[in-house]
This record gives C-alpha cells, sequence and structure tokens, in this order.
C-alpha cells in the first residue's frame, strides 16, 4: 500500500511578540497541502504544507528555513535550523521543522528523536504530533502510531487526513475489518478520493473480499484513469483479467508525458500480465522490462552488498560459534518463521500451518530486521554495519533479551491465543543466524523454488516496498545465489536446524510434504492442512487469491513460455541453476 502521509492539522504560534501571517494563509495553504495529498500529489501537498509553516512559525530565521523546504533546498533549511537551535535548543517550532527537514531528506530515526523533542515541549500543537504520527508509521511503529492518530482524532475528528492515518495504522497491525471499516467511514463523506477507494480495495483483499476489492479498484479508476498502483492492484490478484477497454484506457495513461514514474512503472507490469494472459509472451516481456527499467532508475542496487553480507556471516557464523553458546536465548518455542526467496511459495507454506489448530499465521513481520539494524549501528550500506560481527560480543543475557523483545514485539500481532505463530518475511533468511542464536527452539522453513520460475516470478512482480534487487535478471540471479549459499553454509553448521519445502515437490505431492512440514514443527497431522484454500484468515502477499483456491500445477512450469529471455538470470545463476534442488558442492 502506497504510504498516504496526509493533513497537518492546525498550530497555535507561539506567544512571541514578532509579526504573524494572517490565520486565513495559513489555514488555504494547509488546506491545499490536504487536497493535493488526497490526491495522490506527495510533492505538490510537501510544498503546501511548507508554505504552510512559513506562514505560522514567527522567528524569521524558521520562515527562511521553511521557504527553504518549500523550494526543496533541504541542506538550507538545515543549516538555517541548525543555527536557531544552537540559539534556542527548547524552541519547539525549531525542533519541529527540523523534523520534517530530516523526514524529507530520508533520516527518519532522526526525525523520530526531534518531532518527539518537540512534542514534549508543545504537546497540544497537532502538526507536530502529526507529523511524529506519520514518522512512527513508516518506521513501523504502528501501535504508537495508532495511538497518536486517534488522539489527533480526539481534537478534530472530522479531519479525513487524521481518518486516513488511523485506517492506515490499523492496517499496518493486521486489525483488518477494522481498517476496512475506517476506509468505508471516510469514504461516506469522502465519496470521490481515488486513492481511499485504491487503499479500500487493498484492504478488502487482504480479508478475501475478493469480489468488494475488485469494486473498489474500479471505482478508484473511474476517478482517476491513470493511476498506475490500481492497474496494478487488479492485475496483481492474479484473478482478473483485462477487456479491450482496459488495455485501451491503461496504454493511453502510459502514453502521457506527464505521467509520475511509480504510476508508469505499475501501468507497466499491469499491461505486461494483460499481455501474458492473451499469451502474447513477447509483448508482455518487453512490458515486463520497461516497468523494472523504471524502477532499477528510482531504487539503484549494489549487487556486491548482500555477497559480501553472506561472506561475513559465513566466516563469523560456525559450527564452534554456535556451539560455544548452546542454550543461550530465549527458550520459547513460540515462532515458526517461514523464509528464502519471495515468490517462493512462502505463502502456500504459511496457508497450510496456519490451518493447523495450534498455529496463527501472523504476517511478514519487520521485528527481526529492526534488531539486526538496531545491532550495526548507523551505517547506511550492509558493508559498513557491525552486524553480524557484533553478534560475537553478545551476552547470554543479551541474547535472551533480544529474543524475548522480538516475541513482545510480535505479541501485537498474535490475537488466537495458540501456542505457535508464523513471521513469514522472505527476506529473513539472511538472518537465520540470528534466529537461531537468540530463538534456539523456533523453527526455520525455508521455502525453495526452482531458480528460474522464482527468478522470473519476481522480474514480473512489483514489490510496494524493499526487494531492490528485484528489478533486474543479473540482480536476482545473484542474490538467489547468495541465498543458496547462506543456507547451504547453515545446512553444514547446524545439520538439521532448517526444513526446506521444495516447492515444486509440494505442488506434486501435497499430502507427503504437509506431513514431513508438520512432523518438523512437532505438530500432529490435521487433515484441515489439505484444505488451507477454505482458511478465510487474511493474507496480505500477492499471492492472496492463489492459497484461497486449491493447489495447481501450471503455475510450477508456467516460466518456460518465456524461458527465450531469461539468459541473464541463467548466467548469474551459474552452479546454482544446475544444482537444484539442492546446493552446488564446494
Amino acid at each position: 500500500m502506497r504510504p498516504i502521509r496526509v493533513g497537518v492539522g492546525s498550530f497555535t504560534p507561539a506567544a512571541k511578540p514578532a509579526p504573524a501571517a494572517e490565520p486565513s494563509e495559513a489555514r488555504s495553504w494547509r488546506t491545499l497541502g490536504d487536497q493535493r495529498r488526497l490526491a495522490g500529489d506527495v510533492r505538490g501537498a510537501d510544498v503546501a504544507y511548507a508554505r504552510f509553516m512559513a506562514a505560522v512559525v514567527r522567528a524569521p530565521e524558521l520562515v527562511a528555513a521553511a521557504e527553504a523546504m518549500a523550494a526543496e533546498r533541504f541542506a538550507d533549511a538545515y543549516a538555517l535550523l541548525q543555527r536557531a537551535l544552537a540559539q534556542r535548543p527548547s524552541d519547539a517550532q525549531a525542533l519541529w521543522l527540523m523534523g520534517e527537514v530530516a523526514t524529507r531528506m530520508g533520516r527518519l530515526p532522526d526525525a523520530e528523536r526531534l518531532l518527539a523533542q518537540a512534542l514534549g515541549m508543545a504537546p497540544d500543537q497537532s502538526p507536530i504530533r502529526y507529523a511524529y504520527a506519520m514518522v512512527l508509521n513508516w518506521r513501523h511503529r504502528n501501535v504508537e502510531a495508532l495511538a497518536e492518530a486517534e488522539r489527533l482524532l480526539q481534537a478534530e475528528p472530522a479531519n479525513v487526513v487524521y481518518q486516513h492515518l488511523r485506517a492506515s495504522s490499523l492496517f499496518r497491525l493486521g486489525e483488518d475489518d477494522e481498517a476496512a471499516n475506517a476506509y468505508a467511514a471516510v469514504l461516506e463523506t469522502h465519496p470521490d478520493q481515488a486513492l481511499t477507494w485504491m487503499s479500500y480495495g487493498h484492504t478488502l483483499k487482504t480479508i478475501g473480499r475478493h469480489d468488494e476489492a475488485v469494486a473498489a479498484y474500479r471505482r478508484s479508476l473511474e476517478l482517476d484513469p491513470k493511476l498506475g498502483e490500481a492497474w496494478w492492484s487488479l492485475a496483481n490478484l492474479k484473478t482478473v483479467r483485462f477487456g479491450p477497454d482496459d488495455l485501451e484506457a491503461m496504454e493511453a495513461a502510459a502514453r502521457r508525458d506527464d505521467l509520475p514514474s511509480p504510476d508508469r512503472l505499475q501501468l507497466h507490469f499491469a499491461l505486461g500480465k494483460a499481455r501474458e494472459d492473451a499469451r502474447d509472451d513477447a509483448a508482455a516481456f518487453a512490458q515486463y522490462e520497461k516497468g523494472n527499467a523504471v524502477q532499477r532508475a528510482r531504487q539503484p542496487y549494489e549487487a556486491d552488498e548482500p555477497t559480501a553480507q553472506v561472506r561475513r556471516t559465513r566466516a563469523l557464523l560456525n559450527r564452534a560459534f554456535f556451539a560455544a553458546r548452546a542454550g543461550q536465548g530465549s527458550p520459547r518455542p513460540d515462532p515458526i518463521f517461514v523464509l528464502g526467496m519471495p515468490r517462493a511459495g512462502s505463502t502456500l507454506v504459511e496457508q497450510i500451518l496456519a490451518s493447523h489448530s495450534a498455529v496463527e499465521g501472523t504476517q511478514e513481520l519487520p521485528h527481526l530486521p529492526a534488531l539486526a539494524a538496531r545491532l550495526g549501528g548507523r551505517a547506511q550500506r550492509e558493508s559498513e554495519s557491525a552486524y553480524p560481527d557484533v553478534l560475537a560480543a553478545l551476552s547470554p543475557a543479551e541474547l535472551a533479551a533480544l529474543g524475548e523483545e522480538y516475541l513482545a514485539r510480535s505479541e501485537r500481532h498474535r490475537r488466537l491465543g495458540r501456542p505457535h505463530f508464523i513471521d513469514k518475511l522472505p527476506n529473513n533468511w539472511i538472518h537465520t543466524g540470528l534466529i537461531h542464536l537468540i530463538l534456539p527452539n523456533a523453527k526455520i522453513v525455508d521455502a525453495r523454488r526452482h531458480p528460474l520460475g522464482c527468478g522470473f516470478s519476481i522480474f514480473k512482480q512489483h514489490f510496494a516496498t524493499g526487494q531492490a534487487f528485484a528489478y533486474d535478471l543479473t540482480d536476482i540471479g545473484r542474490y538467489y545465489s547468495d541465498y543458496v549459499e547462506l543456507m547451504a553454509h547453515f545446512d553444514a553448521e547446524l545439520p538439521g536446524r532448517v526444513h526446506r519445502v521444495i516447492y515444486e515437490r509440494m505442488v506434486a505431492d501435497p499430502e507427503t510434504e504437509v506431513r514431513r512440514l508438520l512432523d518438523y514443527c512437532g505438530l500432529p497431522f490435521e487433515p484441515g492442512c489439505l484444505k488451507f484454500y477454505e482458511n478465510d484468515r487474511a493474507v496480505r502477499t500477492a499471492s492472496s487469491e492463489q492459497v484461497r483456491r486449491p493447489i495447481f500445477t501450471d503455475a510450477a512450469e508456467h516460466w518456460r513460455r518465456f524461458e527465450p529471455w531469461l539468459d541473464p538470470l541463467k548466467a548469474a545463476l551459474g552452479p546454482v541453476l544446475d544444482a537444484y534442488p539442492d546446493a552446488p558442492s564446494e
């Protein structure tokens, strides 16, 4: 879901003997910012909100800083605010503006600290509270973000941007039914907001209300036919087939010179799906290439970084290292980690396990990467991080505390009171060693799929966030090879610790593979695990509609239609391709 940073609320200027803008001017900029944010014009909204800030602050240097923000001269704004805070370190307005600058520069930890400090000095200022809540939201601190949204709504219950924040926070927390109701309430009073209809569609899709989700996406496109995310959301349901009118509308939108790049790239992915469904494979691949090229330009990626982290992890985490720390960490066996490559069948594995009476499915939890990032310290690149080397310095008490912290953070997502829960974040494969150290009794399931099937499925999938490796076939091949190398290392150093589910075997013989999976997890067989498609739990991933149907075998070999275009992927995979489903011998 696209993060919607909407609204700033009202602001009561500090009582200083200096000229202030007319209140009507501030309200006008605020209203314009809200309108632009609701329309999806993030940049235009940021400019309007900066003008709002310039209209409500008093000190001349703060006005100048806000004007610099409006002009996107963030370094200038930062320098002005640094000088102001050096003279007045307790100036709430200066701290607020500095937090906004840090946010726009992508320095979210700094922004959170600055805005929390400002809010402590001026707790009644809704712009500060809103800015703080949004940073919490972006940092996956969703419990706190929801609390701030509800506090904002106590003061302004009709403020639609605060209503959006509350709905988004509920959705991120997995309160899906309540989130759907919250979006529906917004639409009752603001029925012409395309982005709200789209967000509503995301929520309906998650809770399995397929037809209503389609209708919501269609309504958003009636309001804004160029909304690429809505077109891609329809395509990403995997069950919608586009008609001639749809194709004409998408192609017309893609021809627009003023189309923002996020919309353009998602239109290309949607057009690729439409051409693929029509069995025009060359045209489909060309559209996928175009979408990936746009995203690669927007999201640079350094393929050497994960390779280097795998090498560092292998050098440190060996059998002797683990033996010296045996019995440490939190002993609780609650989590089942389902990890591996994206688009490798992890959602299917999750749905099977979540259909067992002793297991609860949650979502792709961000908590383990957050712990690893904290251990790594302030680093812009993985190669500059103290992680994983810092693991060697952790005491038994610290390892246990990390395990308990992970469990405490995950508790918010556990609602059914079952003994076990699933954390299905594929990229946790890089943290397999950390899992073992802090949660030695947790289960680890590696979902693996043929590298060409998995790689092509990644290439044609637009991911809302993360997965920076996913937009180039060579990068995908290298990342897959890194993953296989590290998991083979743990197979050797921790024999039997990780259970591997091979997608093609699961599709060919579900009962045998499900029984093996349950045996590894220490769970008795239950027939409901074979009827996973009858489970109406919320599913958030791209496979949400697929796991609501019985297993079908055609997906396993679907990639062969596109094999003529997969040579870069094959070259990057090297011996990993020939060795599948095993790892190449060293």
